[in-house]
């Protein structure tokens, strides 16, 4: 086969959607990075399971997901052609996350992908922090994560055709970050929970991977608390004044990146392109891990 026959056969390839008849199953859905990963996967094929909270909660200090915005992500995985069961869970909750994704499943047939997506930020000093925090913060972001694989994973095994997970770590899951201590400790918590898992399942064919995504422009930092938190020597500080804050910690000198930039790397890691690719933290941080 010459090169160009060879290059042709590539963007052929590339041009293929590359999860038709794949089910994914998807937490923190209703907005932000799990919506986007939704639209990303129903674009190319897969049949979509996403749950969310869709309600407040008592010590995280911005706005959670609504219902209407998971009834949103819905209608833009439907308006584009695809198929979505969609249910209001917590992740903290093991039994109503399996009756959830069990629904998605009997609908569907199977699963091939989980991507653990839901989480939290809250910022507090730890001698500041309360033990409800904590409490929450770990319960989500990693307790969380747990019972995600949990309810998906023996199904998956028992399809005998492999499968791939994908964890939403952060760049505080590989370094520390001041005044995010159980953050930092969730987000740690769960590369050491990839890594047991990826050993765990690959007699299985499945590949377990974590994204480490620096700040991501997205609800969890543009919201009406936010700049408050970081720029707390301003008045009135906006997400210009955050802006400011943020571009000089990533090297490439910007701001954050976009939930599109999340979604490119998790569906390559979920695809065959990365058949291979298993254990490894996937930094889409502007180069922030150099400082």
């Amino acid at each position: 086969m010459n090169d160009r026959s060879a290059a042709n056969n590539r963007s052929e390839s590339n041009n293929r959607a590359r999860f038709d008849h794949k089910v994914v199953f998807i937490t923190g859905v209703a907005r932000g990075q799990g919506r986007e990963h939704a639209l990303r996967f129903a674009a190319e094929g897969a049949r979509i399971i996403g749950v969310d909270l869709c309600e407040d909660l008592p010590e995280t200090l911005y706005p959670m997901a609504t219902p209407e915005d998971l009834a949103e992500t819905v209608r833009q995985v439907e308006s584009s052609g695809g198929e979505m069961v969609a249910r209001t869970a917590d992740v903290r909750d093991l039994p109503s996350l399996r009756e959830a994704f069990v629904e998605g499943f009997d609908r569907f047939g199977r699963i091939d992908i989980v991507v653990a997506n839901a989480g939290i930020y809250t910022p507090t000093p730890v001698q500041f922090a309360t033990s409800e925090q904590w409490s929450e913060t770990i319960d989500i972001n990693l307790t969380g994560v747990f019972n995600t694989v949990k309810v998906a994973v023996r199904r998956m095994i028992e399809q005998r055709e492999g499968g791939a997970i994908a964890i939403t770590s952060s760049i505080a899951g590989l370094k520390g970050m001041y005044g995010t201590a159980a953050y930092n400790a969730s987000k740690h918590g769960v590369v050491g929970f990839m890594r047991s898992i990826a050993l765990e399942l690959a007699p299985h064919r499945i590949r377990v991977n974590t994204v480490h995504p620096t700040s991501v422009d997205t609800p969890m930092i543009n919201n009406d608390v936010f700049p408050s938190l970081v720029r707390s020597d301003l008045e009135s500080p906006n997400m210009e004044d955050v802006a400011d804050f943020l571009r000089p910690q990533q090297p490439l000198n910007i701001p954050w990146v976009e939930a599109s930039d999340i979604s490119d790397a998790v569906l390559w890691l979920c695809s065959d392109e990365a058949r291979y690719v298993t254990g490894v933290t996937l930094p889409i941080d502007g180069g922030a891990l150099l400082r």
